[in-house]
C-alpha cells in the first residue's frame, strides 16, 4: 500500500478503537447500576488491579509497551469511574426541584456546582454580577433574590464572600448556606456571626479544580461553625461520590492550606520568575531540558494561567501565610549556602532528609 492508503487504514483503525471505548463506556454504565442494585461500593481495588494485569499481560502477548499499556488501561479505568460516578449522582440525588442559589455562579467554581447539583435535580438559580449561566435563572446581585432557597452556596472572591456572608447574618435565611472559600481566616467572623443568628451554616472547600470530573480520591473539607446539623447536611451532597470527606476546625484549616496551596503556588511562581528573569529564552531552555525540569515547568505553566488575584487572596489573607513562605525561604537559604561552602556531607542529609518525609507519606497513603 502507499502512504495515503496506510493513513486511511490507519484513521479506521482509530475509529474502531474508538468505537470500542464508547461500547465500553456503556457497559461501565450499565455496570454502574448493577452495583447500585446489589449496594456495591463504585470503587473496587482489586477489581482495578486484575483489569491492570489482564492489560499488561495482553500487550506482552501482543508485542505492545508495557507501559502504553498501563497508561491506557488507566485512562479507561477513570473514565468508567467518573460514568459510573455521574450517574450514580443523578439516580441518588435528592434535589426534586429544591432550589439553590449559587451567589457567584458564574465563576469557575461556582459553575462546577451549577453542573453537580443540576445532575443531583436540584432547581439552580445564580446570582452573579458577571453575567448570566445558560439555564439557570439569574441575578445580577444576590439581595434581588428573596432567599428562600433550600441551599444557598457563596461562591464569591474571598473578601466579597465575607461581605455577604456579613450581610446574610443580618437577616438569616432559612436553608442551609455554606461558603467554598479556599481560605477560613477572612471569612472567621462573618461565619461565627451568621452561626451566632440561628443560620444553618457551615463552611466547605473543595480541594479540586473546577474541571474535575471523577471525585474519586479527590478530597471536600468540611469546616463544622458551630451547625453539625448544617455540615451533615452539606455532607450528604457528596454522599453518593466517592469524595474523601474531612474535617477541620477554623484554625487548623488555615495552618495547613498555607502549606498544601501557599507554599505550593509560592515555590511555582518563585521557579517562572527566577526562570522569566534569567535572560535565558523559553524555547532555549526547551531545547535542552531535563525529565524534571519538564515536570517542573508543567506545573509552574498550569500556576501561571490561574487566577492572580486569586492567588494573591491565597498568599495574602491567610492568616498563617508568611509561616510557609518564611520555612521556603529558610530552605533555600539553607540550600544555597551548603552549596557555597561545597558541603557534600550536607547536601546528602538534605536529600535524605527529603527522601524520608515523603516515603514516610507515600506509606502512610498506602495504608489508609
Amino acid at each position: 500500500m502507499n502512504l495515503d492508503e496506510l493513513r486511511a487504514e490507519l484513521e479506521e483503525v482509530d475509529r474502531q478503537l474508538l468505537s470500542c471505548v464508547a461500547r465500553r463506556q456503556e457497559l461501565a454504565a450499565e455496570i454502574g447500576r448493577a452495583k447500585q442494585k446489589i449496594g456495591v461500593p463504585t470503587r473496587d481495588y482489586g477489581q482495578e488491579r486484575d483489569v491492570m494485569q489482564r492489560a499488561v499481560a495482553t500487550a506482552g502477548e501482543l508485542g505492545v509497551s508495557k507501559q502504553l499499556a498501563e497508561a491506557m488501561t488507566l485512562l479507561l479505568i477513570q473514565s468508567s469511574l467518573t460514568v459510573q460516578e455521574q450517574d450514580r449522582v443523578a439516580s441518588g440525588g435528592e434535589g426534586s426541584g429544591r432550589r439553590v442559589l449559587i451567589i457567584g455562579g458564574n465563576g469557575k467554581m461556582g459553575r462546577w456546582f451549577v453542573r453537580f447539583l443540576g445532575s443531583q435535580g436540584y432547581a439552580v438559580e445564580v446570582a452573579d454580577p458577571a453575567g448570566s449561566v445558560p439555564g439557570c435563572r439569574c441575578y445580577s446581585d444576590w439581595k434581588e433574590a428573596e432567599l428562600s432557597h433550600h441551599i444557598i452556596i457563596v461562591a464569591a472572591p474571598l473578601r466579597a464572600s465575607a461581605e455577604i456572608l456579613s450581610d446574610l447574618s443580618c437577616n438569616p435565611p432559612a436553608g442551609l448556606v455554606f461558603d467554598i472559600g479556599s481560605l477560613k481566616s477572612p471569612l472567621r467572623t462573618p461565619l461565627l456571626a451568621l452561626a451566632k443568628s440561628g443560620a444553618r451554616v457551615t463552611s466547605i472547600h473543595p480541594m479540586f479544580g473546577p474541571d474535575t470530573e471523577l471525585l474519586s480520591g479527590r478530597h471536600v473539607v468540611f469546616v463544622d461553625v458551630g451547625n453539625r446539623q448544617a455540615t451533615a447536611d452539606a455532607r450528604s451532597l457528596f454522599a453518593s461520590t466517592m469524595a474523601i470527606q474531612v474535617d477541620m476546625d477554623l484554625e487548623s484549616h488555615d495552618r495547613i492550606i498555607a502549606f498544601i496551596l501557599g507554599l505550593a503556588h509560592a515555590l511555582n511562581i518563585a521557579f517562572f520568575t527566577a526562570l522569566a528573569e534569567s535572560g535565558e529564552s523559553a524555547p532555549r531552555l526547551a531545547e535542552v531540558s531535563s525529565t524534571t525540569f519538564n515536570a517542573q515547568l508543567e506545573v509552574a505553566s498550569r500556576v501561571a494561567a490561574e487566577n492572580p488575584h486569586l492567588y494573591f487572596e491565597i498568599q495574602s489573607l491567610n492568616d498563617y501565610g508568611t509561616e510557609s513562605l518564611t520555612a521556603l525561604l529558610r530552605a533555600i537559604e539553607s540550600l544555597r549556602s551548603v552549596v557555597l561552602a561545597a558541603d557534600e556531607a550536607a547536601f546528602v542529609r538534605l536529600m535524605e532528609q527529603g527522601h524520608r518525609y515523603l516515603t514516610a507519606r507515600f506509606h502512610d497513603s498506602q495504608a489508609q
